[in-house]
């Protein structure tokens, strides 16, 4: 099918599909699988996504928010749906009509919805959250032990308010030096305490979950009888700790060139005439920018791929465009190929390798890629669908 090619994210579904199976074939059997899809499936575009791991056995979705909750349920999804952050308490009516699970992580917010489901006279499942020691929201089981207990038990108690689920979530999994490795230990033995007390006291749940993506890759026997995969499923390593996995990545960013012209040496290039031309060069001008998710950090800095070699940007990022130098590589025309990260005729430019030319971390990268980038799936080397914000469409392919 052919698309405007200014610039997209091409989406293998084939890789999706290596990527989850790797996750079973990794986890105890009979482990249930959420799929964390959240921030539109790390940039991937949530509703195809969500469609084909359904396809592929996912038991759940994990999301961040009501909103996308209601997306991929509005997308059809039939599987149970889990937010892991804040709703406010007044939607009580809309997490249970829409068989939307909701994260507890303290008893004001657990009365507060409690109440509110109670007059909207609904009953809303819930997953507790246990803070092992992120620090982030949850029950202080590290901290405070015999007060997470108590309060627990109080929610557990709270009228329409069905606790199913129970949960923590570690801070350092990604990382394997010694005190990392003790420290998910001491999160992990400060969750399993909780659990089993709770237990004694005849309190139990139907699904208990504390793996993310590296604990799935480095402690699967901390499964419980459920894991969250999140950034393994596309395709990335959770740090720089984790590369003996086989995993493929999902996406990538592709666009184009518009314009090659020769400039003379000495000629300055882009905003603030940051990059002053050493030599005579033939530069191309690519019509991606920072309002699409490429950094402008990685101006004068980063490289992209043309015709499967490297070429260098030059100057600063615009906000629709960006100048590359392509005087070494032969047969560069309007309309070539660039692959801003992915495979180009072989070569690879990873989002690893910008990530750390940008100090940052490789899912902060495919979260930044913008709306306005269409978003290409391939399945067995055939685009079957192309989503495009601006025509508010999904086109499926025979």
């Amino acid at each position: 099918m052919e698309f405007l090619k200014r610039t997209w994210a091409q989406i293998d579904l084939d890789c999706l599909r290596h990527n989850f199976e790797l996750v079973r074939q990794t986890v105890p059997p009979q482990t249930k699988i959420f799929a964390v899809v959240k921030a539109d499936a790390y940039g991937h575009g949530d509703q195809v996504i969500t469609d084909e791991l359904e396809k592929l056995g996912a038991d759940a979705f994990a999301v961040s928010n009501i909103e996308e909750a209601l997306h991929i349920r509005a997308g059809g999804t039939r599987l149970p749906i889990l937010i892991l952050g804040v709703t406010p308490a007044k939607y009580a009516g809309m997490l249970a009509n829409n068989r939307i699970s909701q994260t507890v992580f303290s008893t004001e917010y657990a009365r507060a919805l409690s109440e509110a489901a109670q007059k909207q006279n609904v009953t809303v499942d819930c997953h507790i959250k246990v803070d092992s020691g992120m620090g982030r929201i949850g029950f202080d089981a590290l901290g405070d032990f015999d007060g997470a207990l108590r309060e627990i038990k109080s929610c557990v108690a709270m009228p329409h308010l069905h606790c199913s689920g129970i949960f923590t979530h570690f801070a350092v999994a990604d990382a394997l030096d010694a005190d990392d490795e003790a420290y998910t230990e001491r999160q992990f033995d400060a969750f399993s305490r909780t659990v089993r007390a709770l237990e004694e006291a005849h309190i139990s749940f139907e699904t208990v979950h504390c793996c993310n993506s590296a604990a799935i890759l480095n402690h699967p026997e901390m499964a419980g009888n459920a894991v969250r995969a999140g950034i393994v499923l596309y395709g990335l390593d959770p740090s720089s700790d984790f590369k003996a996995w086989n995993l493929k990545p999902v996406m990538e960013l592709k666009s184009t060139v518009s314009q090659i012209r020769r400039h003379p040496k000495g000629s300055t290039v882009s905003y603030g005439r940051t990059c002053t031309l050493a030599r005579d060069t033939t530069v191309a001008t690519v019509p991606i920018g920072y309002a699409d998710g490429y950094p402008r950090s990685l101006s004068n800095k980063g490289t992209v791929l043309v015709l499967g070699k490297r070429a260098p940007i030059l100057g600063r990022v615009c906000m629709d465009q960006l100048m590359i130098d392509v005087t070494d590589i032969e047969g560069v025309t309007t309309d070539t190929v660039v692959t801003l990260f992915g495979e180009d005729h072989g070569a690879v430019l990873s989002v690893d390798e910008l990530a750390d030319l940008d100090a940052t971390v490789n899912y902060e990268l495919i979260c930044l890629i913008g709306k306005r980038v269409p978003r290409v799936y391939v399945k067995n080397g055939k685009i079957t669908a192309v989503v495009d914000c601006y025509y508010q469409n999904r086109i499926s392919m025979p």
